[in-house]
């Protein structure tokens, strides 16, 4: 089912379709919500930037070490990293990158 919608609600993230509908629901402790597309969201969590299905599973973590998330869009998320502008997919494989 596709996600219309992730929220941070006080100490839960949760998932809804696109009938408002709520997927699934996580702990949302230390864990800020910084993009969602159709099927995933992006989290930082401490030092990491981790991707999460609907179901709230990850699928992938990185390191957040001079990245900030910028947005998430389709099957990709972007973000600065110094001076680029680096679009990752949801498995956090780098897809290409330009400058700011």
């Amino acid at each position: 089912m596709p996600i219309a919608e992730v929220s941070h609600d006080g100490a839960w993230i949760i998932v809804y379709d696109e009938r408002g509908k709520e997927l699934k629901r996580m702990g949302g402790a230390n864990k800020t919500l910084v993009g969602f597309s159709s099927d995933f969201f992006v989290l930082v969590e401490g030092p990491w930037v981790v991707t999460y299905d609907e179901n709230c599973r990850e699928i992938k973590r990185m390191s957040g070490a001079n990245k900030s998330v910028r947005s998430a869009s389709g099957r990709t998320f972007t973000t600065q990293e110094g001076p680029w502008i680096v679009t990752y997919d949801r498995n956090c494989r780098e897809q290409g990158r330009r400058a700011k």
